[in-house]
């Protein structure tokens, strides 16, 4: 078995458990300007929760769209280092961790669900020279690693491969959100996503997020030979329709699931969406029983 490291959960879900509006394009980002403070309550939560790694509010940040809000270039890229702060401050005051920065995929950006379909207006070079900004910023804000999460396409992830060697300090998983056992939500081959990063020292691990939990196992299968990370949702399923959320979340079975993924191999384990603090506390029992 292999030795484990916890993760966080879903930033967004615990923001909204705490009373936080995210009706809003930014996401959880929109709380970098009108409340940081409640950010970094959330990393703390986790933190005590057993979280040994927080993941920084900066998923849906970028400089497009802060700039579209009324802000300066200058003032959108200290709000976007901001969220590595508020992140590094919680880790500080739990007395030790990491801080990954979260590089979300340009669909959430685009706002529109298309990090679940790889449904793109943008190329390769163009998914470079976007994501590139924020990726600087983040790049030297003083995070342990970058986290590029939620990566739906190929093309999106021959481009942070290349952004990879253009900073070769910087150290990054990269995760990908999949519509079945096998693919990403464009259709790809895990095998063949993951190929890109292969060769590459900068990258400690790949895997997927924002995924169902009932494809975990299959994607650890396909992902044999590497350092894996996994980190799905909870379980239930988002009704577009009804814009909620339908079935049950129940944190003893994630832990329960955690432990078996930890068996297959998963070295960094830990949830997305709807997860919350009580799951992460069962990941950390369940994995260190």
């Amino acid at each position: 078995m292999v030795s484990t490291l916890v993760l966080d959960g879903g930033l967004a879900t615990h923001l909204e458990a705490l009373g936080a509006d995210l009706r809003d394009e930014l996401w959880s980002a929109r709380l970098l300007l009108e409340d940081p403070d409640l950010i970094r309550q959330v990393h703390a939560d986790y933190f005590a929760a057993g979280a040994q790694v927080a993941t920084t509010a900066s998923y849906q940040a970028s400089l497009p769209a802060f700039v579209r809000r009324g802000m300066t270039r200058q003032e959108a890229a200290r709000l976007i280092a901001l969220s590595v702060d508020l992140a590094a401050q919680a880790r500080d005051e739990a007395g030790g961790g990491l801080v990954a920065a979260s590089v979300g995929p340009y669909g959430a950006y685009l706002a529109n669900g298309a990090e679940y379909t790889g449904d793109y207006d943008l190329d390769e070079d163009g998914l470079l020279d976007w994501h590139r900004p924020r990726w600087e910023i983040l790049a030297e804000a003083g995070a342990d690693l970058l986290a590029c999460e939620t990566i739906p396409s190929f093309a999106e992830a021959r481009a942070i491969s290349r952004l990879l060697k253009e900073t070769p300090e910087v150290k990054a998983w990269v995760a990908f959100s999949c519509r079945d056992a096998q693919h990403l939500n464009d259709g790809t081959p895990i095998r063949q996503a993951v190929s890109v990063l292969a060769d590459s020292p900068q990258v400690i691990a790949v895997g997927v997020n924002c995924t169902s939990p009932s494809y975990i196992p299959g994607l650890i299968t396909e992902l044999t030979g590497f350092t894996v990370v996994v980190y799905p949702n909870s379980g239930e399923t988002w009704d577009a329709e009804a814009q909620r959320w339908r079935g049950v979340a129940d944190a003893t079975e994630y832990g329960e699931a955690a432990r078996r993924w930890q068996d297959m191999g998963a070295a960094l384990i830990g949830g997305c969406c709807r997860t919350t603090p009580a799951h992460i506390r069962r990941v950390r029992a369940a994995i260190a029983a």
